[in-house]
C-alpha cells in the first residue's frame, strides 16, 4: 500500500526508545517524520529526517499541529498510569487522528494486555488508550509487544553479563517470552502501516520463538560466546532500581507488569503468537542470538572503563 508513495507519520513518542527506532526506520525508508516534543533541542536524541512540534499529549493544539497534514501516525504513550490522564492524552490523539482525516494509525501498547482486566495500571491503562483510539473510527492496528531485548543492552545487564555471565531480569525463570529488539517492533510497525488487509487487527507482535529464562541465557551464551546463566530478579529490587532513573510513579507502573508475572497468573502472556503477526504483517524478527552478536557488548566491559 503506502510503500509506493511516501508517507508523511506522525509519530508520538519519537524522543522514546520505541518510538525512536519506529522514527529513525521510516525516515531511512523515505517516509516523512513528525514528532511531538517539549525536549529542548540540544537535549533530543538523535533522530535524523524528523521534525518537531512543540508540546506534548495534554496540548491539543499540539498535537493538531502534529496531526495537520499526516497521511498516517504510529503512537506509543509515555510512562504515565492514570487512568484519566491517559485517557485524556488517547482522546486528544484520536480528535486530531479524526479530524486530519489520517488513513490509518497504528497504536503500540508497549506491553502485552490480559484478556481479563486486572488491577494493575500497566495494563489497564493501555487498555484504556486502545479502546478511545477504536472508538475514534480512524482505521487502527494495534500490536502488544511482550518484552524488549534492548532493555538486556543497558547499565543494569551489560556489566554483569559481560564480566560474570549473569543475565538477570524481573520473569520467573520457567516464564516463556517472545523476545523481540526495538528494531524488529519499528519494523513491525512499518508493516502495520502499509500492509493491505490488517485494519481492524490486533496483534501479539513478537520474536521468532518463545525463550524460558535458561532458554534466553542459553542464546545469550551463544551470541557472547561465553557461559550465561539466568537470575530472576525480584520485581521489587527492579523497581527500587528503576525509580532511581525514572521516578517512582513511572517505576511502580513499569514494575506492575512483573509483579503481575510473577504471580503466575497468566504465565503464557508474553510468549509467542504461533506466527500469525510474522504472518499477516510479513516481518522475520532476528533471532536472540543473531540481536546479541550484533551489540557492541565491549562497552560494558570493565577493561573498556
Amino acid at each position: 500500500m503506502s510503500d509506493q508513495i511516501p508517507m508523511r507519520v506522525a509519530v508520538v513518542g519519537a524522543t522514546g526508545f520505541q518510538g525512536g527506532a519506529v522514527a529513525r526506520l521510516l525516515a531511512e525508508r523515505g517516509q516523512r517524520v513528525r514528532t511531538l516534543t517539549r525536549t529542548a533541542e540540544a537535549d533530543r536524541p538523535p533522530l535524523p529526517g524528523t521534525s518537531f512540534v512543540g508540546g506534548d499529549l495534554a496540548d491539543l493544539p499540539a498535537v493538531r499541529q502534529l496531526m495537520r497534514g499526516a497521511t498516517h501516525a504510529c503512537v506509543v504513550m509515555p510512562l504515565v498510569y492514570g487512568t484519566e490522564q491517559v485517557r485524556r492524552y488517547a482522546r486528544n490523539v484520536a480528535d486530531a487522528a479524526r479530524e486530519a482525516g489520517i488513513q490509518r494509525l497504528v497504536y503500540n501498547s508497549n506491553t502485552r494486555i490480559p484478556e481479563r482486566s486486572t488491577n494493575v495500571a500497566a495494563f489497564e491503562t493501555r487498555r484504556i488508550a486502545e479502546e478511545e483510539l477504536r472508538a475514534s473510527g480512524v482505521p487502527l492496528v494495534v500490536l502488544r509487544p511482550p518484552v524488549y531485548l534492548d532493555n538486556l543492552f543497558s547499565p543494569w545487564n551489560g556489566p554483569a553479563l559481560v564480566s560474570e555471565g549473569v543475565l538477570a531480569y524481573p520473569l520467573p525463570g520457567d516464564t516463556s517470552a517472545a523476545w523481540i529488539s526495538h528494531r524488529d517492533l519499528a519494523e513491525a510497525v512499518f508493516a502495520a502501516l502499509t500492509v493491505d488487509g490488517v485494519e481492524g487487527e490486533t496483534f501479539d507482535i513478537g520474536g521468532g520463538e518463545s525463550l524460558t529464562g535458561d532458554e534466553l541465557a542459553s542464546a545469550f551464551a551463544t551470541g557472547l560466546g561465553r557461559d550465561v546463566r539466568y537470575l530472576s530478579l525480584p520485581p521489587t529490587v527492579f523497581e527500587q532500581a528503576l525509580s532511581q532513573v525514572a521516578g517512582p510513579e513511572a517505576a511502580a507502573g513499569v514494575a506492575g507488569i512483573y509483579h503481575y508475572m510473577a504471580t503466575g497468573t497468566d504465565p503464557l502472556l508474553m510468549a509467542g503468537d504461533g506466527g500469525r503477526s510474522a504472518d499477516a504483517l510479513a516481518v522475520k524478527p532476528a533471532p536472540v542470538d543473531e540481536w546479541v552478536t550484533r551489540q557492541p557488548w565491549q562497552v560494558w566491559s570493565t577493561e573498556a572503563s
